[in-house]
């Protein structure tokens, strides 16, 4: 094996390891964040385990900072948008964790149907706008029709010119009626995201984030490339400017968007009452009834 191909593999392996500390991340509430397998080197020991440290306390300033969106009757939309496999999923995963779905929820749109297709384009984004009180999370948004969309010639040339008249007008639109809008870009290099791709082809959990489209979207780069750039410049307007997080560090692009995230908002911690548990109340006719057998899960672990 070439050297250029040990290090392919080695930067595969080191994508995979950070799915392994993807599960690590769900079982902190049941583990110290130092379980590590005995093996890792030391320096990347210490890495993960500050990586690990630094994300539960970002996680606990969201926490604070949901309450106070509940407190205060905010609305917030957050953007996420990016190249295939640049970490949207995996920061929107870190964000949402440890919070209330009823508070913060994801927005993740499939491919418009016959219907949606003869709407006005930004109509079957604005159902899933917040309320008071709500965070909302688009996982890509109505800038499909400045990237993909162009690039994959699923809209006329009048259509995407129209957007780029429209957008701008919408946002502040959503800005004016109470809204804090906010938009995060995350850009990753040619070189990683070939590993990132390679890494989901050898992953039989992951291959279902391969769609033909994804493969397609490899080919273009270059022309993901311009439409990115247009993009970019035709729609960051003061009202609701882009933010780029460099991604090809997943772990530092979860930690930076989260800590950007959390200065964008005023938020502080709101009291909260004591919480007592009360005393179960107790009936001396009350039976409980033994539970059918046969509708009981069998304990197979």
């Amino acid at each position: 094996m070439s050297p250029i191909d040990e290090d392919l593999v080695k930067r595969i392996h080191r994508d995979l390891q950070d799915d392994f500390d993807e599960e690590l991340e769900l079982e902190l509430e049941d583990r110290d964040y130092g379980d590590l397998p005995s093996d890792t080197p030391p320096d990347e020991r210490s890495a993960r385990q500050r990586y690990f440290r630094e994300l539960i306390r970002l996680q606990s300033e969201l926490v604070k900072l949901q309450d106070w969106v509940v407190h205060t009757g905010h609305k917030v939309v957050i953007l996420f948008e990016g190249r295939d496999a640049a970490g949207k999923g995996g920061v929107i995963k870190r964000i949402t964790q440890r919070l209330n779905p009823r508070v913060c929820r994801v927005a993740a749109l499939p491919a418009p149907n016959d219907r949606e297709r003869t709407q006005w384009y930004f109509q079957r984004y604005v159902s899933h706008l917040p309320a008071a009180g709500e965070i909302v999370l688009f996982d890509r948004s109505w800038y499909n029709r400045a990237g993909v969309e162009r690039v994959m010639g699923f809209c006329t040339d009048e259509q995407y010119e129209e957007f780029f008249r429209s957008a701008p007008e919408f946002e502040r639109m959503l800005v004016r009626s109470g809204i804090q809008l906010i938009k995060y870009w995350f850009s990753i290099s040619d070189d990683e995201q070939r590993v990132r791709f390679l890494g989901r082809i050898h992953d039989p959990l992951k291959q279902w984030k391969l769609s033909p489209m994804d493969l397609e979207s490899r080919r273009r780069w270059e022309a993901y490339t311009t439409a990115k750039e247009v993009m970019l410049e035709r729609t960051h307007i003061p009202e609701s400017p882009w933010w780029v997080v460099p991604a090809d560090d997943k772990k530092r692009a979860r930690l930076n968007c989260i800590h950007h995230l959390l200065s964008q908002m005023p938020y502080e911690e709101v009291p909260h009452a004591d919480i007592e548990l009360p005393a179960r109340q107790r009936r001396e006719d009350y039976i409980r009834h033994p539970v059918p057998a046969e509708i009981i899960v069998p304990e197979r672990y």
